[in-house]
């Protein structure tokens, strides 16, 4: 599951879908372009959003724990003057982009606001709204979309759900088809237009397309971003063609050569995730015999402990206190809303909030008791200490030092959530530590996820970035999605596609405008982080089995970083935690080296690779 940390500044970028552009042309700064009228300009658009924020944060808030035609109308109106006042800002701080003389803060506080804008929209007269009404059409058919099971209609939920645990290849395949048919096909037309508005956009802001301006978040020339991707992937690639040869054997063992072939790439509807980017819910089919049971469930020890909501959430803050962190604010605990309430409709989807950009820390859940929520608790959890962190920086900085960062943080805590620390807290009987023969099963279930998510992390933008470039003409958008599966995933669709089809719609964030490598990167950040923690706790032992639960040292060295927000270069960010300044996979593959022998052993004389 893909989650969200929220932040004031955040909050008003998201909020710049080009629905309510219309003053875009009042935006030219007064006067001639100088070094000091562009720092008089950051500090109006400071004060602007301070201004503004608080109101807008309590109201997304409410929405998003009240919804009702009341709390719609509220967020809608809000929404719109966040829009407004950031694509004005936007335009405007392009104006100084050529300006010589500008200090260094002033200079990044301008790109931020030029560049933080995923979908800008034209200034001429009606593109804004074309714009608009064209990003909420496919939005809605991905919302309302329904694909079929057995010939019945089924909810796009549904059928995530049900791919989860159907293991019939006839009905998976049924459902896969009937959802890119049917979501993704109708947006074609749509989408293709929207990328020249897009781009239109993007071009007024100094950028030569939309994948140029999202790759100039990074601290580098977007060319070289790109190039950081591919260098990042190969240093993970050789792991997953390892996981990808033993799944395909085992889908072999239980489907036939019928369904799926001992070579070439695995049936897409077949791993158990509609979109194929995350395996684990197949892993029942995967594991080994013996090693593939760990002896015991996360959830069953909560049970067994009387554990309910709040207490897994003061588990939670208790690791990042036992790191020297302060403990949440009383407000936190009075504000949140941890469980599902039983009178009205709120979103369940987790999230972290920190409404007024200082210390109204909140998160958004509706907590149940079991594994998956334990971990997402303290993912949720690593935005808020990382949101306070930064909270005294100027307005335009507090935000993690690049969009796979924050994402990052709270997932390279859970992974210290080892036997050991279970241990520690009291949740397992230290009698019931699982032996070295277990390591197998706890890494291949890790793998079937966070390893498995690497190539589709990546793809989705790769695609997105051809087709903003032009590399990728409109009549060859389905071709081109293939063949980056193909690629990347070693994946098939389970049924012929052409170019009436349009299967990059059947995912959310391809009709939302949302970029996705912050998720590709993040996924290698947080074991990047968690090496650079274990190193400092002078763990010996495998990189797996390390916790560093009540350490110091290793708190103090993380607050340096967090406080640092976006106020530096991510680089400056990175080095300040782990030593180094290049982001890198070495972690992953070192924290899955004994998973990666094991699965090379098994693999001896089946063919590798697509």
């Amino acid at each position: 599951m893909i989650r969200t940390g929220i932040s004031t500044i955040a909050l008003a970028m998201l909020l710049a879908s080009p629905g309510s552009a219309q003053s875009q042309k009042a935006a030219a700064p007064a006067g001639a372009a100088t070094p000091a009228a562009a720092d008089a300009f950051v500090k109006r658009a400071e004060a602007e959003y301070k201004e503004y924020s608080l109101d807008a944060a309590r109201i997304a808030w409410l929405y998003a724990t009240y919804i009702n035609d009341d709390t719609s109308a509220l967020v809608a109106k809000s929404g719109a003057k966040g829009t407004e006042m950031a694509v004005r800002f936007a335009l405007e701080a392009a104006k100084y982009d050529k300006v010589q003389g500008l200090s260094p803060d002033t200079r990044r506080q301008l790109n931020i606001l030029r560049s933080r804008i995923t979908s800008p929209a034209p200034t001429r007269d009606g593109a804004a709204a074309a714009l608009s009404n064209l990003q909420t059409g496919m939005q809605t058919v991905y919302g309302t979309g329904k694909g079929t099971l057995k010939g019945q209609p089924i909810s796009g939920s549904d059928i995530e759900a049900a791919m989860g645990t159907n293991r019939n290849p006839d009905e998976l395949k049924e459902m896969w088809t009937s959802w890119h048919d049917n979501v993704g096909a109708p947006q074609r037309q749509d989408y293709q237009r929207s990328v020249g508005l897009l781009n239109e956009g993007a071009r007024e802001l100094g950028y030569k397309d939309v994948g140029s301006m999202w790759r100039s978040n990074y601290d580098m020339p977007p060319e070289e971003f790109a190039k950081l991707t591919d260098k990042l992937w190969n240093e993970v690639k050789p792991l997953y063609e390892s996981l990808h040869t033993y799944v395909r054997w085992k889908l072999n063992e239980k489907y036939g050569d019928a369904v799926q072939s001992k070579t070439g790439p695995i049936r897409a509807d077949l791993l158990g995730n509609m979109w194929a980017q995350e395996w684990g819910n197949i892993y029942d089919v995967v594991a080994p015999p013996g090693a593939g049971d760990v002896g015991y469930d996360i959830g069953e020890l909560l049970v067994a402990k009387d554990y309910d909501a709040i207490k897994m959430v003061k588990t939670g803050e208790a690791f990042y206190s036992s790191l020297g962190f302060d403990p949440m604010p009383e407000t936190f605990w009075t504000r949140s809303q941890f469980v599902k309430p039983a009178d009205r409709e709120v979103q369940c989807h987790a999230s972290a909030w920190n409404l007024d950009d200082v210390d109204d820390l909140r998160i958004k859940m509706c907590i149940k008791v079991n594994s998956d929520d334990f971990i997402t608790i303290q993912h949720e959890l690593g935005h808020n200490y990382y949101q306070r962190a930064y909270n005294k920086l100027p307005i335009l900085y507090r935000d993690g030092a690049n969009d796979g960062f924050h994402e990052a943080i709270g997932d390279f805590a859970a992974l210290s959530i080892t036997p050991d620390y279970l241990v520690q807290v009291g949740l397992l009987d230290e009698s019931k530590v699982p032996s070295a023969d277990k390591d197998t099963g706890l890494l291949l279930r890790q793998a079937m996820d966070k390893v498995a998510f690497l190539p589709f992390g990546l793809l989705i933008d790769k695609w997105r970035w051809g087709v903003f470039s032009g590399g990728i003409p409109a009549g060859g958008y389905q071709g081109a999605w293939d063949a980056l599966r193909l690629q990347y995933q070693g994946i098939t669709p389970p049924v012929k596609r052409d170019e009436t089809k349009f299967d990059p719609g059947a995912k959310y964030h391809i009709p939302a405008n949302v970029p996705y490598t912050r998720y590709f990167l993040a996924r290698l950040l947080q074991f990047q982080f968690y090496k650079a923690a274990c190193d400092q706790a002078g763990w010996k032992g495998p990189l797996h089995r390390c916790s560093f639960y009540d350490n110091k040292e290793v708190g103090a060295k993380l607050n340096a970083m967090l406080e640092m927000g976006a106020s530096k270069p991510w680089p400056d960010a990175l080095e300040a935690f782990t030593g180094s300044r290049e982001m890198s996979g070495a972690a992953m593959v070192e924290y899955f080296a004994p998973l990666k022998a094991w699965l090379d052993e098994q693999n001896k004389g089946k063919p590798k690779g697509w």
